[in-house]
């Protein structure tokens, strides 16, 4: 192969690079200010080294709570701006109100303004080099989808939409009985014979295969293939590129050796981390009581008001092994709301009062559940506990769809975070998939970042 594929860079790359950049340019911009204006509240020394362990840890958290490493918003610049002020501002404030661990007041306050100016600057300056060149199509992974008869069209705005620099040329489809062209013009459709010399052509960095080789792979393909890969050529599975990128699982395209692609998380049975994440759910569903009844007056005032009906409700869901528990929530919706039996809560459902609109949208409307996180009905993370009537519809309809329930349900979780408001089929299916790859891959570190986008959620108000 005479051409190698333009450069690129890996998801885990760019979120590295975002991350290093963000506290490298900060550091220097504090230092240069301190420098040239003879700034002294922030110092960067071997007897002040705390402060900027500090700054480099309230910034990463605020960070990653206002989704700066976002990849998907990452590459827009109105984003950009507003995270990085967000993020800025409440670094700062935090900083400011920890003179323990950090440097006391100034005397002159203009040096606050010299602090939050010189962070926010920084990174708004490295942000716009991001978008700029690394972010830019010159390091676009560039992929051909090789296979047997799928949903080109899918399988494209499935990845590009998870990763953004991640651009599907085209396919060779193998199945001789579709000969169809996919009606999209950016799509190029190739041939067999024209694999090895459209990676040249095409620039090709990766070759993602959605069949096995019994099924629809022929020996001259395979063959091709193989020499490639023999070169360094980068060929992988869908199922583990779709996973890896979109970070769930695609259960539609998985046989019936399901559990051949699943092997579950070895925490499930890691008693240390069993025991610590149910004492964190006891001691975090203490406090989320607490603070319920703190707000408890508040809330019965504005439902006595806007809702005029019992102000808790209870409701049977499916947990853990199928067993199904009663949970507590808010009411949000009319007293009549399920006078035509069950249904699906829509995304801008009628039948919730404004004053319930706000309690979803601010999740105050969770906080009952701590009780049930408390008993142990629930826990503090995990798919979102379902409806009986709902769980027999949809375990009829989508595969697998019962393997959420061998952990507890919780109060927030990956599909939450990540997904869609499940009010159809497809939300639900992409719901489970979330769900799933949270059970494959739970650990600490994930269910760090779920309680991270969850903070995230409730600042943006972004509950339904």
């Amino acid at each position: 192969m005479s051409k190698k594929p333009i450069f690129h860079f890996e998801i885990s790359e760019r979120k590295f690079l975002l991350k290093l950049f963000d506290i490298l340019f900060a550091l220097l911009s504090l230092t240069i200010v301190g420098i040239i204006f003879q700034f002294d509240y922030f110092r960067i020394n071997s007897d002040t080294w705390t402060w900027t362990l500090v700054f480099i840890v309230y910034l990463s958290f605020f960070g990653n709570v206002f989704e700066l490493y976002d990849l998907q918003k990452a590459d827009r610049f109105d984003s950009v701006l507003k995270n990085v002020l967000l993020t800025t501002s409440l670094t700062v404030l935090f900083y400011m109100l920890t003179p323990f661990l950090t440097p006391s007041l100034p005397e002159n306050r203009l040096q606050i303004i010299f602090f939050f100016l010189s962070v926010a600057i920084s990174l708004l300056i490295w942000r716009s080099l991001y978008i700029s060149l690394i972010s830019s199509p010159r390091f676009y992974k560039r992929v051909l989808v090789v296979g047997d008869s799928f949903d080109i069209k899918l399988i494209a705005e499935s990845l590009q939409k998870a990763d953004p620099n991640y651009f599907v040329v085209g396919y060779i489809n193998t199945d001789e009985t579709l000969k169809t062209d996919i009606a999209r013009a950016d799509l190029l459709r190739f041939e067999v014979e024209e694999l090895v010399q459209t990676v040249k052509d095409e620039h090709i960095s990766e070759i993602v295969v959605t069949s096995a080789f019994q099924r629809g792979l022929m020996l001259p393909l395979y063959n091709q293939l193989s020499t490639l890969q023999k070169q360094g050529f980068s060929i992988r599975d869908y199922s583990q590129v779709y996973e890896e990128i979109t970070q769930r699982i695609p259960v539609q395209n998985v046989d019936k050796d399901f559990y051949r692609y699943f092997p579950f998380s070895r925490n499930h049975q890691n008693k240390f981390y069993l025991l610590a994440f149910r004492s964190f759910d006891i001691i975090v569903s203490i406090f989320g009581i607490l603070i319920g009844i703190i707000l408890s007056p508040f809330i019965i005032l504005g439902n006595l008001i806007a809702n005029r009906g019992k102000t808790f409700y209870f409701q049977e869901r499916v947990g853990k092994n199928g067993e199904v528990f009663k949970i507590v929530k808010l009411r949000t919706m009319n007293k009549d709301a399920e006078i035509s039996g069950p249904q699906f809560a829509q995304k801008k459902d009628l039948r919730v009062t404004k004053f319930g609109r706000f309690l979803r949208r601010s999740r105050l409307d969770e906080i009952p559940q701590f009780y049930n996180v408390l008993l142990g009905d629930m826990s503090l993370i995990g798919p979102r506990p379902e409806r009986p009537v709902f769980v027999d519809e949809l375990s009829e309809l989508i595969p697998f769809y019962d393997t959420r329930h061998i952990i507890k349900p919780g109060l927030t979780g990956w599909a939450q975070v990540m997904a869609n408001y499940g009010d159809c089929y497809d939300d639900s299916l992409e719901k489970l998939q979330y769900d799933l790859y949270y059970i494959k891959h739970r650990g600490i570190f994930l269910d760090l970042s779920i309680l991270l986008k969850t903070c995230s959620t409730v600042l943006f108000f972004r509950g339904q």
